[in-house]
């Protein structure tokens, strides 16, 4: 019964594809790219991202080398759901952002015949997995996991590393405030990054 409801039987399914990877590894130019194509392709394409990500501009998702598409800002997941009606393919920026009905909107996108294209980063400053990213790469037909040039090693950076002391989960930073590492560079950056907590701790003292 609850498929007969949200799965619509009329048209052709969509699908889902994320896009992850650790900070200034491509995720959003690689979103760009696809939805240009879409749009080349004359599809209806909407593109959304968190109202919260101001830092480039306020409508528009531009990646670190400066390209750009237009998009709408929204507050909630729950927004995309209504503003998308009628497209042919949906590109969301920033998902680890959302709050998690992102996941059901994404799924019921997708049931209703819509591509949905979701890029966001799949781990947190901590090396966790971040907000509804988990479950959408879980779901998604198609998961594209990008990544960086560590910054130490010149290996393949899958983690962020924030040099901002700063505990919050969210923070919206650039070079300034993260670093794309490796493995071996995140975890030895993060053990000496503790010293120095330490330390200034017993200068308090």
């Amino acid at each position: 019964m609850f498929l007969e409801n949200t799965v619509n039987h009329k048209e052709q399914f969509g699908w889902i594809e994320v896009i992850c990877g650790s900070m200034f590894s491509g995720k959003t130019e690689e979103l760009i790219r696809r939805l240009k194509r879409a749009k080349f392709a004359k599809q209806k394409v909407e593109i959304f991202k968190p109202a919260i990500d101001t830092r480039y501009h306020d409508e528009m998702v531009i990646s670190h080398d400066a390209n750009e598409i237009r998009s709408t800002p929204v507050e909630s997941a729950s927004v995309i759901r209504l503003l998308a009606q009628g497209c042919d393919v949906v590109g969301i920026d920033e998902g680890q952002f959302f709050d998690e009905e992102i996941i059901t909107v994404c799924n019921d996108l997708a049931n209703s015949g819509i591509r949905v294209i979701v890029a966001g980063l799949d781990m947190d400053f901590k090396g966790n997995p971040f907000g509804p990213m988990p479950a959408l790469m879980a779901t998604a037909e198609y998961v594209t996991k990008v990544h960086a040039v560590c910054t130490r090693t010149g290996n393949l950076a899958n983690y962020s590393f924030r040099k901002a002391n700063n505990d919050k989960l969210v923070l919206l930073g650039e070079t300034e405030e993260y670093e794309p590492l490796s493995r071996a560079a995140y975890y030895e950056a993060i053990k000496k990054q503790g010293e120095s907590k330490d330390a200034s701790k017993k200068d308090l003292r």
